[in-house]
């Protein structure tokens, strides 16, 4: 189900290297017409112009490029689709409910880096008032993941879950989820290090800040993760889990 995002131009910038549209936009098998925020963007901020290529993709489809037939009220690319997207990151990211603000943050990140499973966990040192945020809304999330997907250029939408209780989760889905993955807990004071780079499907679980406490730790041991560091600094969320990505696999 896609959702209409109404926001100001403000929320473009550069970062659109790819314009996504859906099934509805299109006129015909090869004409697609623009209405919304992406035709104000080509136009006032791309400053696209009669006989301009733009890169296009159709949401969770392939990709290509459009060129531009109309700039008037309605932008109208004639479109050419039959690039693949790229290929999505053998990942599974269970990331303990961080604030609003920084959730945003490394949503885009993430969704930009490939990361095509996402699941929003609790933990003990994560504020209740988080899970209340209108981020977590379909519309929320939906708008974040287009920003990593336009970033990135690509079309793919994540699958994101939220999970509220850590318990249940960790013991009734996490065994099937890690079925031929290597899981890893990021811990700091593990003695392991992380792997530099995996060859393999991996399921990386990142606590909030301040960590995962012992309990939880040990119960995503117990449940068939591995404690493993990236070195002695202390890093942010929203700058440990793209750190992270980029140590287990080569971009």
């Amino acid at each position: 189900m896609f959702f209409c995002i109404k926001k100001s131009l403000n929320r473009y910038n550069s970062r659109m290297n790819i314009v996504l549209i859906h099934p509805s936009d299109f006129l015909s098998p090869s004409t697609v017409v623009l209405r919304d925020h992406r035709a104000q963007h080509l136009k006032q901020v791309v400053k696209v112009t009669v006989g301009d290529t733009v890169r296009v993709g159709l949401i969770n489809e392939l990709m290509g490029e459009g060129i531009v037939q109309s700039t008037g009220d309605e932008l109208i690319l004639e479109v050419n689709i039959c690039d693949a997207p790229p290929a999505p990151l053998p990942l599974t990211l269970l990331l303990a409910m961080p604030r609003p603000k920084m959730l945003k943050r490394t949503l885009q990140s993430v969704v930009a880096m490939g990361v095509k499973e996402i699941y929003l966990i609790n933990s003990y040192r994560v504020e209740k008032s988080f899970w209340q945020s209108p981020v977590l809304s379909d519309q929320g999330l939906l708008e974040q993941s287009y920003l990593g997907l336009e970033q990135a250029r690509d079309t793919v939408l994540p699958n994101i879950y939220l999970r509220k209780r850590f318990k249940p989760f960790v013991e009734d889905e996490l065994p099937e989820i890690i079925q031929g993955t290597q899981a890893i807990v990021a811990h700091p004071i593990a003695e392991q290090s992380i792997p530099t780079p995996l060859n393999q499907p991996c399921t990386l679980a990142v606590g909030p800040e301040g960590g995962f406490i012992p309990y939880e730790v040990d119960k995503l041991n117990e449940a068939g993760f591995t404690s493993m560091h990236m070195g002695s600094r202390i890093l942010r969320v929203e700058t440990a889990v793209p750190a992270l990505l980029a140590s287990l696999y080569s971009f």
